[in-house]
């Protein structure tokens, strides 16, 4: 077979970028020359690649500057309705490549690299990943921060700047090993550090109710830095910001409690206030309720409100005296959208900055802070939810646990006045839970405190409207929506799949890019042979060039014309990687008990990471790991069959290994994946889904019609029902060959000859408390599986339904979610002109 076309080779055939005019070349490359002269330090006249890759990091961030400045001062001008997304998580993988493709210089930097005798695809691998976020939330965050530039809405991205970001996975004998991610090493060249905006942040102290107000007394305070980095638009000459808080300790922290001259313990404690900022809670759809998380999400909060405020007073580019004072225009000209739960605390803080602060009255602050709040809910797992011992609110948080218990109390007195006696419904409505440990129940203070709800799939704000926030539904329905999620075309498709794009702009044209609804042209070519050839190609070389690469990683050889079967996602028991593993084991099986029978080739790539305190999800990366173990060295198999864990599943891997995708797995139990955005990814890369009916499957199935993805398994009134009845995994173990096979063989220790009680804790737990339900859709999974192989064996109807479900996957671009919550819930519309570039004159 053909050696695939490298990214630098295709991008010198390729149109979508457009070509590189020489003028933009010898530009770069002058830039390029003069920022690795100041790079390199004195002493040293060899450069290495990182000196490389950071000249020409630079060479590119220069390009943003201008417009960064120009956007902002526009939107001083203009003065828009501003958009702030807090998030604790911004998974932004790496920015050089995304930024070249959206201010369009690709082509120039490639060209002027190559001139230089370099290659942009390996300095383009130096950069590190920016991991700060676990999985599908921060990433959703990330694209949506690009779909805000390209829509020219004036929006911030508000977050923490973790010095250690998600942690790198290395798997040694078979299980995760946690090492911490050190991203900032070398230096961050799209960061601006702006120390003139530095904050106060207040913890701890007390509450002194005065006749001139409630002050918050006796406090400590850790300063909040803000690290600035810019987000280019599609080339539209916006570039907005994401601003990153850091904990600093004020020179005189903890030196007052050590006059007695213990100065080196005083500033060696500065530690313990810079902590806030250290790390990011490794935790995926679990809360785990520790002060220093809460100070974490208290941190972003303050800093961010006192940032909002004073922009919103100010209001003139450069100028800092406030030019409003009066706060009834708050809710006209700030949206605050909370990224589930973690920044709940808005809601009082807002309150508390305009009832003790600014001196509003109390009934009027409520309406103000209930206008500019919106909440997106993101999972209905109840173990995922916050709730907060009251405990630790009053020692950390006195003031807004007041405020809380002032709202709660307004709250409830309206719920009683609608329903009188019924005292249960304020108990199951109530902010604050009682209990043993009393607590603050953070998804209702969301609610109360919200004029927009909304889940992130339809079948999932469905769920959350009739079960989850039942009782809040009832009594303000107008309160709640949908808006189902989407991912950015911009680096899914064009960045990582740049010649599927090019395939795609050839029979289209380029507009898809900013509006993947026109994707739908493509139907007219589902019957096109060479369309049909041309989409295959590229498929093929993704699947060759992915194959090399897990070759010199992995040093694992596979079959580049197998199925590339692929499940990488957080390891949790709901996303049900066991009902993989249960299928690798039997085709297994299978072809042992009948070598010679043709089976379709097949390579399984199983990918994620547990949370470190997550016992199963470790278990069962050791599980995959050893089934692999077995099967990739098993000679009755040969290259038939593989099971690969992808070690360090993070954003630049899954850059390269969805675009190689043929078959991609979607298969929660139906009702617990809120959305998914990687179903999105795969879609739109050429991947056919076998997947459950939970979450966006649903709506994928809906555009692409069910008969083109492999939809099996309960729904979720099937699984309402088999709760009611009682799920009895016994029962599908003795009526099921093939599965008690996999189980006994699991339980034997065949898979762990060396420890063969090492995965008793996984078919107890499968047996006998499952509350995902593997066993009950693995007949149907299996006989699905089966449709997989039938499918394949027929390239040409496969890439038929590959078309199909590329030209049906325009819906769940980001720039359509940002476009509803901005007209639904944002009550903005993206501005019809554009930014002019900084070369040309403004208006």
């Amino acid at each position: 077979m053909a050696a695939p076309l490298s990214d630098g080779e295709r991008r010198k055939q390729i149109s979508v970028r457009g070509i590189a005019g020489l003028g933009d070349v010898a530009e770069v490359r002058k830039s390029f020359n003069r920022h690795l002269h100041f790079t390199l330090v004195k002493d040293r006249n060899v450069a290495t690649p990182r000196d490389y890759y950071f000249a020409l990091a630079h060479t590119v961030r220069d390009h943003l500057v201008g417009r960064w400045i120009r956007t902002q001062q526009h939107y001083y001008e203009r003065d828009p309705k501003r958009i702030y997304y807090l998030s604790l998580e911004f998974y932004m993988g790496r920015t050089l490549q995304n930024t070249m493709v959206n201010l369009g210089l690709q082509n120039a930097c490639d060209e002027a690299i190559y001139q230089l005798g370099l290659d942009l695809e390996e300095l383009e691998e130096i950069e590190e990943d920016a991991g700060l976020g676990n999985g599908g939330l921060g990433r959703l965050a990330a694209c949506f921060l690009d779909s805000m530039a390209t829509l020219g809405l004036a929006a911030y991205g508000y977050g923490i700047r973790y010095e250690f970001g998600i942690f790198n996975q290395k798997i040694v004998d078979g299980w995760q090993v946690e090492e911490a991610d050190d991203w900032l090493r070398y230096g961050n060249p799209w960061e601006k550090a702006r120390p003139e905006y530095m904050l106060p942040v207040h913890f701890y102290g007390r509450v002194d109710h005065t006749p001139e107000g409630v002050k918050w007394i006796d406090t400590q305070v850790v300063l909040a830095m803000p690290y600035d980095t810019p987000v280019p638009g599609y080339k539209n000459n916006t570039v907005n910001t994401m601003r990153l808080w850091s904990a600093k300790a004020p020179n005189d922290f903890n030196l007052q409690e050590f006059n007695v001259g213990d100065y080196i313990e005083a500033v060696l404690d500065r530690n313990l206030a810079e902590n806030i900022s250290r790390v990011l809670y490794p935790n995926d759809n679990f809360f785990e309720g520790k002060e220093l998380r809460l100070k974490q999400e208290y941190f972003v909060v303050a800093a961010t409100l006192q940032d909002i405020i004073r922009r919103f007073k100010s209001s003139k580019f450069g100028c800092r005296d406030p030019v409003r004072t009066c706060f009834e225009t708050f809710p006209d000209k700030v949206a605050i959208q909370l990224n589930d739960t973690h920044p709940a605390l808005s809601i009082p803080e807002l309150m508390r900055i305009l009832v003790d602060v600014e001196k509003v009255d109390w009934d009027k602050a409520w309406e103000i802070t209930k206008r500019t709040c919106a909440y997106t809910n993101h999972t209905v797992l109840p173990e995922a939810l916050e709730r907060w011992p009251v405990s630790m609110f009053e020692k950390l948080l006195p003031r807004h646990l007041e405020i809380i218990y002032a709202l709660n109390q307004m709250h409830l007195d309206r719920v009683a006045a609608l329903y009188p006696g019924d005292t249960d419904r304020l108990r199951r409505m109530s902010v604050i839970e009682e209990g043993d440990c009393k607590r603050i129940n953070m998804a209702h203070l969301c609610v109360i405190g919200s004029h927009a709800v909304n889940g992130v799939a339809r079948i999932h704000s469905d769920i959350v409207k009739n079960s989850v926030f039942k009782d809040f539904c009832e009594l303000e329905p107008e309160k709640f929506q949908n808006k189902t999620n989407g991912i950015t075309p911009r680096r899914w498709l064009l960045l990582c799949n740049p010649g599927l794009a090019d395939v795609i702009a050839e029979k289209i044209g380029e507009g898809f890019i900013t509006d993947l609804s026109q994707l739908k042209k493509l139907l007219d070519f589902i019957n096109n042979e060479a369309f049909i050839r041309d989409v295959a190609k590229v498929k093929q070389e993704n699947k060759l060039k992915f194959a090399a690469y897990l070759e010199e990683q992995y040093k694992v050889k596979i079959n580049p014309s197998s199925m590339f079967d692929v499940q990488v996602k957080r390891i949790h028991e709901y996303k049900r990687q066991l009902l993989n593993c249960l299928h690798a084991i039997t085709l297994y099986n299978r072809i042992r008990s009948d070598p010679s029978k043709s089976f379709v080739p097949r390579t399984i790539m199983i990918g994620g990471k547990a949370a470190p305190g997550y016992h199963m999800a470790k278990m069962i990366i050791k599980l995959i790991t050893s089934i692999g173990e077995v099967i990739n060295n098993d000679p009755y198999v040969g290259d038939r069959l593989k099971v690969i864990f992808l070690e360090n599943y993070r954003v630049s891997l899954a850059e390269k290994v969805i675009p190689a995708a043929d078959l991609s797995q979607q298969i929660s139990t139906a009702g617990t994946e809120a959305s998914g955005t990687g179903n999105m990814k795969f879609m739109v890369n050429g991947a056919l889904t076998i997947g459950t009916m939970d979450g966006a499957n649903v709506e994928m199935a809906e555009e692409a019609g069910e008969e083109n993805l492999f939809i099996f398994g309960m729904r979720v009134e099937d699984v309402e029902a088999l709760d009611r009845q009682g799920y009895n995994a016994q029962e599908y173990y003795e009526h099921l060959p093939e599965l008690r096979q996999a189980i006994d063989q699991i339980s034997s220790g065949f898979f762990s000859p060396r420890d063969p009680g090492c995965f008793r804790d996984v078919v107890n737990m499968l047996m006998y408390h499952d509350r995902f339900k593997v066993f009950a859709d693995y007949e149907a999974y299996i006989k699905c599986q089966g449709q997989v192989d039938q499918l394949f064996m027929d390239p040409r109807e496969w890439t038929k339904k590959v078309i199909r479900n590329i030209a049906c996957s325009g819906k769940f671009s980001s720039d359509r979610t940002i476009m509803e919550y901005a007209r639904e819930i944002w009550g903005v519309e993206p501005p019809a002109t554009k930014i002019p570039p900084p070369n040309l004159p403004r208006d």
